[in-house]
């Protein structure tokens, strides 16, 4: 049956968030819906908001949830009623080329569910019963919501719904960064530009991977001071630098195996790129405005054999991923309680995207 629920919406660029009651529609064949009991608030919704991440607006936020099925639609086989689920906000077939070949955060199927469901329409209307786009096919940002199965995977029951959630996106994106996209060897020199929430988790998977030395870059000193807290071995403020590529390079005695861009900018990601040593991979992990670019001497691709590579969503296999991350979590390894700084009820969400504008928060976390 259909569900009314309060929901955070994106109408105009450059404005606050609202918070609305809208009607969620019951769940079509290969659908559940979700009663949400937590969503992050990533850095991701904040550039739907502001026009970095071009959206079509008005659109349902949302894409690090978790909760429980309250409604399971014809044809789904593998979840049930009361199943605990993590919303995935790329899609992923299970069928294209990418999926079969073992890299489905490229699955060609999330294109056609950026901002709604795999078959084009959306199960969120307004008040006036207007169409509400999704962000990223989940609009988890309420109550309430629809889901296509190829964006829910199924955890354990007895994993904590408000941690389990930051594994949807912030999480898997920064651990993944290092231990599926880079592939950080043990022993490693690592750097990471850029700790908020994105950047904890990509020093949390250095360490993780068995780094040596992690420096975490940020020109906030009090996230420097958590980066500390999650693994970084030393710490590095812009602001103090003359040559922050030269003080990285003296620090990391002639430079980083690894390093990381968390941040979105592409002078960050050509800094990312000049702190590596001979044969170094920088990762492009940031969400970069779409005019925006990255300049970096062409011959020392050849002559040091360095590498700059992207990684999205953390080149995740959600379904066998999340479940491993959660194992790190439960074993001691995977730092969750302390990435939540500030938990929010739904109604204070504009509290929440003004807050992680500011920068005040490894990660808010929407509670319902």
């Amino acid at each position: 049956m259909m569900q009314h629920a309060r929901a955070v919406v994106s109408r105009e660029i450059g404005k606050p968030v609202v918070v609305e009651t809208v009607s969620v529609d019951p769940p079509q064949r290969g659908e559940v819906m979700i009663k949400l009991a937590a969503c992050g608030v990533c850095h991701s919704d904040l550039s739907a908001t502001n026009g970095t991440i071009p959206f079509p607006l008005p659109v349902v936020l949302g894409h690090e949830g978790a909760g429980s099925i309250v409604a399971v639609g014809e044809g789904v086989s593998g979840f049930a009623l009361g199943d605990h689920v993590v919303s995935s906000f790329v899609s992923m077939c299970g069928k294209c080329r990418y999926c079969q070949t073992g890299r489905p955060q490229l699955c060609d199927q999330a294109a056609k569910a950026g901002y709604s469901l795999p078959d084009g329409s959306t199960r969120f209307k307004d008040a006036a019963g207007n169409p509400l786009n999704v962000f990223s096919g989940c609009g988890v940002m309420a109550e309430y919501a629809t889901l296509h199965i190829d964006n829910v995977v199924k955890i354990d029951a007895a994993m904590p719904l408000d941690k389990a959630a930051l594994i949807g996106c912030g999480v898997m994106t920064g651990v993944g960064a290092a231990v599926n996209t880079a592939r950080v060897e043990p022993g490693s020199v690592c750097v990471v530009f850029g700790c908020g929430g994105v950047g904890l988790n990509a020093i949390q998977g250095c360490v993780i991977a068995g780094a040596r030395s992690i420096v975490a870059v940020d020109t906030a000193d009090a996230k420097l001071e958590m980066a500390r807290q999650f693994g970084a071995t030393h710490t590095l403020n812009p602001k103090a630098e003359e040559n922050l590529v030269k003080s990285l390079k003296k620090l990391t005695e002639g430079g980083a195996d690894y390093a990381f861009e968390c941040v979105g900018l592409g002078e960050i990601a050509a800094q990312a790129y000049g702190c590596l040593r001979k044969g170094g991979t920088a990762v492009v992990v940031g969400v970069a405005g779409p005019k925006d670019s990255t300049t970096i001497r062409t011959s020392s691709l050849t002559f040091e054999e360095k590498t700059l590579k992207g990684s999205y969503f953390g080149s995740a296999r959600p379904q066998q991923d999340f479940p491993s991350l959660i194992g790190l979590y439960r074993g001691g390894q995977l730092k969750l309680d302390q990435l939540i700084t500030r938990t929010y009820s739904i109604e204070e969400a504009p509290q929440a995207f003004a807050d992680l504008a500011e920068g005040r928060n490894a990660r808010g976390v929407i509670l319902f």
